[in-house]
């Protein structure tokens, strides 16, 4: 009786179950209940599985057959639902633990490689930590060398530099003391009576050791000899070159009359023999100039000269190109001295201003009772003289126009102050060696006893060597194609050393350097020269002289072209280097000047027409247009 209740009572429970179990379903499927409602699926899950402990605790209970009985009496359909809910449940729950126990040891697996690369990877960062720490302490090894290196040289500099400061002051400590020590000798000099100036370097050394030898009372004595013997000498070294001349005339004459012939060279009838700076034979034809081979006869005039001769003269002139012309007209030397501007340009087909001007001249040269000096110097040496004194650009320009001595000696200006400067004072040292050829020193010499008109002579070589010999070797060659010379440095007041060192490019910041060249400056040029010097600077109107300054053009007057002009000396500021032009004061240049005086004297007594003046303002434009383009 209790086991057919018990049985009835399990087969309510279980309907009971499975019917809460469908309606659960159900209701959750359709979206009814959430998690906090009383009626939740999540609730009725805790009766069913109550539902389910209960009915285990009874069907253990039961022996095996009852529970076979109990089975039977179960739907079919029910016994499905149960069965197939009940195996689902052990699929999801039970029978995936296969699946975990496999994906737990996967991870596992996993684990030990990551934990295999993880030690790796930090086996790695500590041997590349390592690398790091080795590449600081080599870095910092190289910054400390760095800055050791960087301390030595910061302490080179200043080693160098205090170097040089104490070079330079010690440079001009010398250069003081030269100076005082020519000061002194100046002195001396000023106040000995027995002091003279003598023109030969060897008598000068030879009077200088009988100085050393001779005992103080016979020093007059001996210079008093020593002059007269200079001066014999000179007399007789004049009367052998006046009868040399007059015998290489006379031959010349006799070669040209035997020969009637117009192309005769000149330079057969000197001996050629080596002098020094005369011209090489690889200069090129006829680049040099010769000094005696004139056709300036002496007992005939040159309104005598033949047709042959006159030509042959043409050619000695550099004018040969007009010979051709001048053969069917040219009878005899009267010829050319009756010609007049017209004449020439028409028969001789002379355009050129400049050659009608030299060919003028030439002639007043020859009709002239005085010593013919300019016309030693034909246009190869004023050529060559351009080269001389800084300003090759105008060569081209001179060798068109056959400039020569004569021509030099009445150009008029020139655009460029800087190089107008440098013509004019280079035409006035000529004119203070009385037109010597060989005048200008281009090498360097003996400079213990270097006078201002010794200096007045260097060429523009030879002062870039003077520079090289005061340390300033490296500011040298801007001084090429400068027009600096020697005669610039000493006879121009305007030159003074501000100018050098603008034309050397020396910074205005470096002024232990241009105290150097200011000392060494000062000591070559003598005390006289730079007084003048320091009067000019302290002129009002006193601008500093610069290599780009143009000269002003003169105003023209136009009430004087129809008049014939004298050469006088308020004529003198026409010409670059003005006939009248202030001499230097020094004793170095007294031979000079008393020779320049009496040619001046001369030069009064001289007369040009308008076309002459005309034609030397055409050169000076020419010139002028020059300097503008350059």
């Amino acid at each position: 009786m209790l086991i057919s209740r018990l049985k009835s009572d399990s087969s309510v429970m279980l309907d009971a179950a499975l019917a809460l179990i469908s309606r659960d379903a159900m209701d959750y499927s359709n979206g009814l209940f959430d998690c906090q409602s009383p009626t939740s699926p999540f609730l009725g899950g805790l009766r069913v599985l109550h539902l389910l402990e209960d009915l285990r605790g009874v069907l253990e209970l039961m022996d095996n057959e009852e529970r076979d009985n109990l089975r039977c009496q179960i739907p079919d359909s029910t016994a499905e639902g149960l069965a197939e809910w009940l195996q689902g449940r052990l699929t999801n729950g039970h029978g995936s633990e296969a699946v975990y126990q496999e994906r737990l040891s996967r991870l596992e697996s996993d684990k030990e490689c990551l934990i295999l690369q993880v030690s790796v990877l930090t086996d790695q960062v500590e041997v590349q930590g390592e690398k790091i720490r080795d590449l600081d302490n080599c870095l910092d090894h190289h910054r400390e060398k760095l800055n050791a290196t960087e301390e030595l040289l910061q302490q080179e500099l200043l080693n160098r530099t205090t170097l040089e400061t104490q070079k330079l002051e010690l440079m001009t400590e010398v250069s003081s003391l030269k100076l005082k020590l020519t000061a002194h000798r100046d002195n001396e000099v000023q106040y000995n009576p027995f002091s003279i100036n003598l023109p030969s370097a060897g008598f000068l050394s030879e009077f200088n050791g009988s100085c050393s030898l001779s005992p103080p009372q016979g020093l007059y004595q001996e210079v008093t000899d020593l002059r007269f013997r200079v001066t014999d000498i000179e007399n007789e070294r004049l009367q052998c070159e006046k009868k040399l001349k007059a015998t290489k005339v006379s031959v010349l004459k006799v070669q040209l009359k035997r020969s009637h012939s117009t192309s005769f060279n000149l330079d057969d009838a000197a001996e050629m023999e080596f002098r020094r700076g005369g011209v090489r034979a690889t200069a090129g034809p006829r680049l040099g100039w010769s000094r005696e081979t004139k056709h300036n006869a002496v007992d005939v005039p040159f309104s005598q000269w033949s047709k042959d001769e006159v030509c042959a003269w043409l050619h000695e002139q550099g004018l040969g190109l007009y010979v051709a012309q001048g053969q069917s007209w040219i009878k005899s030397g009267q010829t050319l001295l009756r010609a007049s501007q017209h004449d020439l340009e028409k028969e001789l087909c002379i355009k050129q201003p400049l050659h009608r001007k030299k060919l003028q001249l030439a002639l007043q040269a020859l009709g002239s009772e005085e010593d013919d000096l300019k016309g030693r110097l034909d246009s190869n040496w004023v050529t060559r003289w351009l080269d001389d004194i800084g300003l090759p650009q105008y060569k081209s320009h001179f060798d068109e126009a056959r400039v020569d001595g004569r021509v030099l000696h009445y150009m008029t200006v020139v655009g460029s102050v800087l190089h107008h400067l440098s013509i004019k004072r280079a035409i006035q040292v000529l004119r203070l060696n009385c037109y010597e050829p060989n005048c200008l020193r281009r090498r360097p010499s003996d400079e213990n006893n270097m006078t201002p008109a010794e200096i007045s002579q260097w060429t523009n070589h030879r002062v870039m060597e003077w520079l090289r010999s005061v340390d300033l070797a490296e500011y040298a060659p801007n001084l090429r194609g400068s027009g600096v010379h020697g005669g610039l440095m000493v006879l121009e007041p305007r030159f003074n050393v501000e100018a050098l060192a603008l034309l050397l490019n020396i910074p205005p910041n470096k002024t232990l350097l241009r105290r150097h060249l200011a000392t060494h400056f000062h000591l070559l040029i003598g005390s006289e020269a730079q007084r003048l010097k320091q009067d000019c600077l302290e002129n009002p109107d006193y601008t500093v002289l610069t290599a780009t300054a143009r000269v002003k053009p003169r105003r023209l007057s136009f009430g004087g072209f129809g008049t014939l002009r004298k050469k006088r000396q308020d004529d003198g500021e026409d010409y670059i280097c003005p006939m009248n032009v202030e001499m230097p004061k020094s004793s170095s240049f007294h031979k000079g000047l008393q020779i320049y005086e009496e040619h001046l004297d001369h030069l009064e007594q001289m007369e040009d027409s308008e076309g002459t003046v005309r034609q030397i303002g055409a050169f000076s434009e020419e010139i002028n247009n020059l300097t503008v383009r350059n």
